[in-house]
């Protein structure tokens, strides 16, 4: 069975799944995030919705029967934990080493060259939930552009200290991504406020573009939606009867997307040659580290 398989929801209503359905939601489940991964636990759920997996629809308790079972299989054994993205939880540590040799390999090894230098521009992915950081990154990570995760609204110290970073002889290019809703919409509209406001004062150009999620991409790739919050005023003058998460796009959609628009920026060519580059320096680097003469190691001292 693949991950891309479609299943007819049963006309049957049950207040427990069977053990038949209960093995077909986790087929399915570790499928698409061996496939996919890593993608986070409500992406999973919006896929299962898509795919009419059993006892699986728009209802507040189902994404938890989701929650629940992919915890469940994890701890089996199952679902390998790296295909599952949490950025929300981290820990603070300064980096330590056994000795000097240790942190000299380490250098190395994380030698990454600038592949912006030379360029009159620089690019920034800004999206709204921390979770999808995990998805993410792995294109921000190789094509060396920040990832910043702004939780919902941005805060204004988070937007100064972003700004005051940018360099002056450079424009920075900000994608955003965040949800179709009105929380969503503000937000994004809030940060490019407050990017713009700053990078005035430090007489920085600032592009801000919001790419996911848009009302384009609904209908193009048919993603799920849920009813809009109508709590608040605010929320009563969103426009539209929908409302969509970015979870509900895909992975591989989400990672393509981010890369393509870092890749309208970033010359091909000149990639090609710093990537070459950076590869060769990092081999000199340990070759360094290994050709030293016992006496130059602090361990003969």
């Amino acid at each position: 069975m693949t991950a891309r398989a479609s299943y007819r929801a049963s006309p049957l209503k049950r207040s427990r799944a069977t053990s038949e359905e209960m093995e077909e939601r986790a087929e399915f489940l570790i499928a698409y995030a061996n496939e996919h991964g890593p993608v986070t636990v409500r992406g999973l759920y919006y896929q299962a919705e898509v795919h009419g997996l059993p006892g699986i629809g728009k209802a507040d308790g189902d994404y938890d029967k989701i929650q629940r079972q992919v915890l469940n299989l994890r701890r089996e054994g199952r679902l390998d934990y790296g295909d599952i993205a949490d950025a929300t939880r981290w820990m603070r540590k300064p980096d330590s080493y056994d000795g000097m040799e240790e942190a000299l390999a380490q250098a190395a090894q994380l030698y990454r060259k600038n592949l912006w230098i030379g360029l009159d521009h620089r690019v920034e992915i800004w999206v709204e939930k921390d979770a999808l950081a995990g998805v993410i990154y792995p294109v921000t990570e190789n094509y060396d552009v920040p990832l910043m995760i702004t939780r919902g609204f941005s805060s204004e110290t988070f937007a100064f200290e972003a700004v005051n970073d940018y360099d002056p002889r450079k424009t920075t290019y900000v994608y955003y991504l965040g949800d179709f809703d009105r929380a969503g919409h503000d937000a994004a509209k809030s940060l490019e406020e407050k990017l713009q406001r700053f990078a005035a004062e430090r007489r920085v150009s600032v592009m801000f573009r919001t790419i996911a999620v848009t009302l384009n991409q609904i209908n193009l790739l048919k993603l799920p939606t849920r009813e809009p919050k109508r709590l608040s005023a605010p929320d009563k003058n969103w426009p539209h009867d929908f409302a969509c998460e970015l979870d509900a796009i895909e992975p591989h959609i989400l990672r393509a997307l981010v890369e393509y628009h870092i890749n309208r920026h970033l010359p091909q060519d000149q990639l090609a040659l710093l990537k070459v580059a950076e590869e060769s320096e990092r081999e000199g680097l340990m070759a360094f580290i290994g050709s030293r003469r016992p006496e130059d190691k602090p361990d003969a001292l």
